[in-house]
């Protein structure tokens, strides 16, 4: 690593990425299969699967394929791999697990997962061939993308499988604790709702040489299918031996910052201490950068104070907003707009810059005009390593744990810790590092029946969102306890 860059730049812009429309191939499903276990190894290692609130998922799972329902599942996603876990799961082992429990499916299990284009710009080829043959739904977060969000209703309204998707937008770092959530999914599911008894209702008073799934349904006297969100969470758990791969990274960190050397005294010794020690270190350096002093620095209104006199979580703050009026200067945009509209645009933008938009080929455009591109391709790159750093930082506005704050939790912050690191050297979430869990749970709660709440919903939308989210919410804590 010494005398190069953490990461190569980029400094070409390329076509636009064209997919095929989302579908479902055997082939594609049995190649899943069959590399999935090895895929799931380099992230998880061989970590044991244990469900709890089973019989939430089963029952889920059982009245949608069998079209009594329409299930979005809402999963967390705290770590990264979460829906390369679930879609395995959901492929090649739900079914044994109801089967168990006494239940059959009327199909074989599936959830179609709603990802950001940006996946398959920095997942490579492999992404791009394999997610649009399993049926996942790609969409853009902060430009209007009218064909992905058509896409995703009919995903939701045909059936039979659910559809999968992160209240959360993105990867959010904690497993213990909920930063935040978006109310996207909700609002899908009360749409879908609304339609669905439209589309019945109208079906229902059709004359008899009416056709149509919903016309035929109505005659031979089916009800209306129910909208119901599933909450999912995913928690990693620790055994005593990952303390050993804990401590690794730890020594790693101290050596990157120059805290760290072998028989001498150099690095503090209790584990609190050395934590607070890298992350001050990491804190400073980013000060530094964006040239945080006394003079710009306030913790309210015109009181001017030195970095030293504020809380972490102030000074991470500065560097945030520092961080990201240098990637937006760097883009010629305005600083508008509340925090999370800023680094979705800026995240768009620069992608935008990278996979010219609409572009299938060079080859009309002059060598100058492809040249003043590629430029703006590795100004993109480099404004996009601020907006990458201030994209994590938001949620690593944690207190330093104890160490007897139990093993999950300190691994989850050595390996967040890692990251604060990473991004400061122009990293991003695909160099995030694993300390391999021994057991992974996932968490079913209480589905939330959204059709049972359109009344609500008609007379007040958004206290009706409001308290759907609040259920949501609620059902994720339970997994959090």
């Amino acid at each position: 690593m010494k005398n190069k860059p953490y990461k190569m730049p980029i400094a070409r812009a390329y076509k636009d990425i064209k997919l095929r429309e989302s579908g479902i191939s055997k082939s594609a499903i049995f190649l899943v299969g069959f590399l999935a276990r090895p895929y799931l190894f380099f992230f998880i290692g061989w970590a044991k699967i244990i469900l709890r609130g089973e019989q939430h998922l089963f029952d889920s799972f059982k009245r949608a394929l069998s079209g009594k329902s329409r299930c979005i599942i809402a999963f967390r996603h705290p770590y990264g791999p979460e829906p390369q876990i679930l879609s395995w799961f959901f492929l090649y082992k739900l079914k044994k697990y109801a089967a168990g429990s006494g239940i059959r499916f009327a199909h074989n299990p599936h959830a179609l997962f709603v990802y950001g284009y940006e996946v398959l710009r920095w997942g490579g080829r492999a992404a791009r061939f394999i997610m649009p043959k399993i049926g996942a739904l790609p969409v853009h977060h902060s430009k209007m993308d009218n064909h992905g969000m058509a896409r995703i209703n009919k995903a939701i309204m045909d059936g039979p499988y659910p559809v999968a998707l992160a209240p959360e937008g993105q990867v959010s770092y904690s497993a213990h604790s909920l930063p935040r959530l978006e109310n996207g999914v909700v609002r899908l599911g009360f749409n879908a709702a609304e339609k669905l008894n439209a589309k019945f209702a109208e079906a229902g008073t059709a004359s008899t040489g009416a056709d149509g799934a919903a016309a035929a349904a109505i005659s031979a006297g089916e009800e209306i299918p129910t909208v119901e969100i599933l909450p999912v969470s995913i928690k990693f758990h620790y055994n005593k031996g990952s303390w050993k791969a804990m401590n690794k990274l730890i020594v790693k960190l101290e050596k990157l910052c120059g805290l760290y050397s072998r028989g001498t005294d150099k690095s503090p010794s209790g584990f609190k201490d050395r934590l607070t020690a890298i992350r001050e270190y990491i804190l400073k350096l980013n000060e530094d950068v964006y040239g945080i002093t006394v003079s710009n620095s306030h913790v309210s209104g015109d009181s001017a104070a030195s970095a030293e006199n504020l809380t972490f979580n102030e000074r991470l703050d500065l560097v945030m907003e520092k961080a990201l009026e240098s990637a937006e200067r760097i883009m010629g945009l305005k600083n508008e707009g509340d925090f999370f509209f800023r680094i979705y645009r800026l995240r768009q933008v620069c992608w935008d810059r990278i996979y010219i938009p609409e572009l299938d080929s060079f080859n009309d455009m002059t060598i100058l005009e492809h040249n003043i591109m590629d430029i703006n391709a590795g100004e993109a790159w480099y404004a996009s390593r601020h907006q990458e750093l201030v994209d994590f930082c938001w949620y690593f506005r944690v207190s330093v744990p104890e160490i007897d704050a139990g093993i999950d939790i300190n691994a989850e912050y050595v390996q967040n810790l890692w990251d604060f690191a990473s991004r400061s050297m122009g990293g991003a979430i695909s160099d995030r590092k694993v300390i391999f869990p021994s057991r992974i749970i996932i968490h079913s709660s209480a589905p939330i029946n959204l059709s049972n709440s359109l009344p609500s919903y008609h007379q007040d939308k958004k206290t009706a969102i409001s308290k759907a989210m609040e259920d949501l919410e609620k059902g994720f804590l339970e997994s959090i306890g």
